[in-house]
């Protein structure tokens, strides 16, 4: 590669002047890399072919396994909490978890750029472990929801590390179809996922369902984490790691804590989850009686969160935070990482309100056993995963991402449309309603997900890719508690006094005490009850009229993607890590006469001529400046 021609995006020549970055009140050299993230761009630039395929299939291997536990876990979610009287909870474990999973995203990406992937992902594959076999051993919801937090906390950091190892490996033309690999399991467990779960339940209790994984997913994971310690052994041996510490001999200096304090902006981090948590939580404890919200444990996290803790963060960050773990200066733009981050929470806050009852909804509203439910809620993802795997082959010859996303995002009002008119009902017709709705939403959902993720990626440079990751994930979570929690408190609010008018049209005896016993166990319902009793005629009644309410809400929302979806620019993808203008800032283009600067607005400190006349800025080495030349083109060759 001759610079001269093609400037490396990651490794911009060190002759050329360094602009600096504002965060927060302190200024930091533009283009300096935590140890992290320049030991993973060591570590990469040791893969060969074979090695770089080697890590494609062990992360294909790891996705299968999580998530193949994923899909038959929400199975065995509610099969548990029906047991346990408490499936009108189910939507707070998921706010929970949602919770865990949004305030874990920037603290897994600020830990593993300082620490590196590879020790954090070993980690996060412990949380996974220790949570599942908590939640497999629970007796109550408190515990079974303590366990779904550890869980989170593993599969959050399993998934985020994931999408940035893939990220940190190939260039932007490829990402997309690259970026699927861990979601093509989904191809797979689609089908065999409802078989799996009604196996297990058959054979035994969802506590063996829930805790085989324990066993299942480390396993799974050890070829990853060997591919990726073999590689950083290579480098190790060819002596490219000597300059940076390692993560033990980090946490071994006391003297290097303060910084690892703001580094990783543990305050920050802390403010943040606590926002979430004193903010979406209550909403989903409330119930479906309209005088809890009365109550002080009710209304006193509200008032904490929205007039304590949300201005605190926001100050932290913006003011004092050094490092902030969410970097408000990227949202100043608008069209590469606000109108993402905007997409992915809507995507999920609307998906969530069709999708949070819908197994309560199949098997009661529409008679389907517990292979057919689960397997029409695998259906979304199965759709997408195929037309986001084709799209990310047609991407890398066009090479341009937004009409696609605008597509996906009309699509995807359209399937919620179709679900306001295929509710329920018994006969084959309505069930086929619902399965083409499903189908519509996952062929939306292969158009526009992952290619915004590409879009925001492609918006910063590598030292940041896995923030903005982060900060999309997050998005995604806290989309997934906004959805979540309107689920909930439609639900809880509306289906009691559906059921208790429907029991008493249809001369339910007892209709008081069915509806409440309907409310907290519907499963019981469906084995009890069949199709064509009154009982059984007037849950399903019920049960269709919040599913409109629930769904009426979803194309609201889902209608706000279309708007930010034509909101996004359109660059077109070459095979850099990241657009050469990332951040606003003009990849300087080298000549022999000169090196041309591109005199950006966010350019902060250092004068045009700071090079030219021996002025070298602040974190530059010039006497590794051909070493971090030849380093540079070694490891862009290795791009994908």
């Amino acid at each position: 590669m001759n610079p001269n021609k093609s400037p490396d995006p990651l490794y911009p020549d060190l002759e050329v002047t360094k602009e600096l970055e504002k965060q927060g009140d302190n200024e930091t050299a533009f283009g300096d890399k935590s140890p992290g993230v320049r030991r993973i761009e060591i570590i990469a630039s040791c893969f060969t072919t074979w090695h770089r395929w080697v890590l494609f299939i062990s992360v294909f291997l790891v996705a299968y396994s999580y998530g193949l536990d994923g899909t038959v876990r929400y199975t065995y979610q509610a099969t548990a909490l029906s047991e346990l009287g408490t499936s009108s909870q189910i939507s707070t474990v998921t706010v929970v978890r949602s919770v865990v999973a949004a305030a874990a995203q920037p603290a897994y990406a600020k830990i593993s750029d300082y620490f590196g992937r590879i020790s954090i992902l070993f980690i996060s594959v412990l949380f996974y472990a220790v949570g599942t076999i908590v939640q497999a051993t629970s007796h109550n919801l408190s515990a079974f929801s303590g366990g779904a937090v550890l869980y989170q906390f593993g599969y959050t950091g399993v998934m985020l590390l994931v999408e940035v190892l893939i990220a940190d490996v190939t260039s932007l033309r490829s990402r997309l179809f690259f970026s699927y690999i861990p979601a093509m399991p989904f191809i797979i467990n689609a089908w065999v996922s409802g078989n799996v779960a009604s196996s297990v339940l058959e054979a035994t209790t969802w506590g063996w369902g829930i805790g085989m994984w324990a066993i299942i997913f480390p396993a799974m994971a050890l070829p990853l984490l060997g591919s990726l310690v073999e590689a950083e052994w290579r480098a190790n041996r060819k002596g490219l790691l000597d300059e940076i510490p390692s993560p033990l001999k980090t946490l071994a200096q006391p003297s290097l804590w303060v910084e690892i304090f703001w580094q990783v902006d543990i305050v920050g981090l802390i403010l943040l989850a606590a926002t979430f948590a004193l903010i979406l939580v209550p909403f989903t404890l409330a119930g479906g009686t309209s005088n809890i919200w009365k109550a002080a444990h009710i209304i006193a996290p509200l008032v904490v969160g929205f007039v304590v803790a949300l201005p605190a963060f926001i100050i932290w960050e913006t003011k004092i935070a050094k490092h902030p773990a969410v970097p408000f200066r990227l949202f100043k733009d608008t069209r590469m990482v606000l109108a993402p981050i905007c997409i992915a929470m809507l995507l999920n806050t609307a998906w969530y309100t069709q999708g949070d009852y819908l197994y309560y909804t199949l098997t009661l509203a529409f008679d389907r056993d517990v292979t057919s439910a689960t397997r029409v809620q695998n259906i979304y993802s199965f759709c997408s995963v195929v037309v986001g795997v084709a799209l990310g082959l047609v991407i890398r010859r066009v090479r341009r991402l937004k009409w696609f996303i605008v597509a996906g995002t009309l699509l995807f009002v359209l399937a919620f449309g179709l679900l306001i008119r295929y509710r329920g009902g018994f006969s084959a017709h309505d069930f086929a309603g619902l399965v083409g709705a499903e189908v519509v939403l996952g062929i939306a959902g292969g158009l526009f997900p992952y290619p915004t993720q590409v879009m925001i990626q492609s918006a910063v440079q590598h030292e940041r890719t896995a923030t903005v990751t982060s900060l999309y994930l997050a998005s995604y979570s806290i989309g997934s508690a906004l959805g979540n929690t309107i689920a909930s408190a439609i639900w809880n609010n509306s289906l009691p006094k559906h059921l208790l008018n429907a029991f008493t049209r249809y001369g339910v005896a007892d209709a008081s005490t069915l509806a409440a016993s309907v409310f907290a166990s519907p499963l019981a319902l469906v084995a009890e009850y069949p199709p064509g009793t009154p009982e059984r005629e007037a849950a399903s009644e019920a049960y269709r009229e919040v599913q409109r309410y629930l769904t009426i809400t979803g194309i609201c929302i889902s209608s706000l993607l279309v708007f930010a979806s034509l909101c996004l620019r359109n660059p077109r993808l070459g095979d850099q890590q990241s657009l050469p203008d990332a951040e606003g800032f003009q990849v300087p283009v080298l000549t022999k006469e000169k090196t041309q600067h591109d005199h950006s607005p966010t350019r902060t400190a250092v004068e045009n001529d700071s090079v030219t006349n021996g002025n070298v800025p602040h974190g530059y080495d010039p006497g590794s400046m051909e070493a971090d030349r030849n380093r540079s083109t070694k490891i862009m060759a290795n791009k994908v």
